[in-house]
């Protein structure tokens, strides 16, 4: 078996899954379906975020459908899909029809929305804040040519040296573009 060389952090859930009470897993169960009511606003929030970028002049953001997985990469089908047995009666992962609309299209449209508005609200603070922290690093993903604040020569002067000159915001100090020393 491949072990996940990504991973330095791990949430136990599968171990404890059987210790939780029948009730307390059918009350999580609609937990993790009630958020397709908020679906809709954070729709709206990521295309507000998108078109915010683009007004400013940004190119070559990605697209919800840079996030979203290639339908052909989805392992089953209506045809061959896989259920389990029912935990209890009326357990909805007795249907294919379940497993069909959670694994093809909430799941990965979810997963792919929030990951799409996480990229670009990371563009959006590079751009406007180009300010270092100690999680800064986690927003090279959002990386961009240059911030607002180095747009104007008189403002970038004011900058902090590591704020001016980091690669997140500043294509002139990117790797790439770096003299070979």
């Amino acid at each position: 078996m491949k072990t996940c060389e990504t991973c330095t952090h791990r949430v136990e859930i599968g171990r404890h899954y059987k210790e939780q009470p029948v009730w307390i897993r059918g009350i999580g169960m609609v937990l993790v379906y009630l958020p397709i009511i908020t679906l809709p606003f954070v729709f709206l929030s990521a295309y507000l975020t998108y078109y915010h970028l683009r007004m400013m002049g940004a190119k070559n953001i990605k697209t919800l459908s840079d996030f979203l997985p290639n339908r052909s990469s989805h392992r089953y089908t209506l045809k061959d899909q896989i259920t389990m047995d029912a935990s209890f009666k009326g357990s909805t992962s007795q249907y294919k029809l379940f497993w069909i609309l959670n694994c093809t299209w909430y799941c990965p449209v979810s997963v792919a929305l929030f990951e799409w508005h996480a990229y670009m609200v990371k563009i959006v603070e590079n751009w406007w804040c180009p300010f270092g922290h100690d999680k800064k690093d986690g927003y090279m993903e959002g990386a961009i040519d240059q911030s607002f604040w180095h747009v104007y020569p008189h403002d970038k002067a004011k900058l902090n040296p590591e704020d001016r000159d980091n690669p997140i915001w500043n294509e002139e100090f990117s790797s790439e573009n770096k003299p070979n020393s």
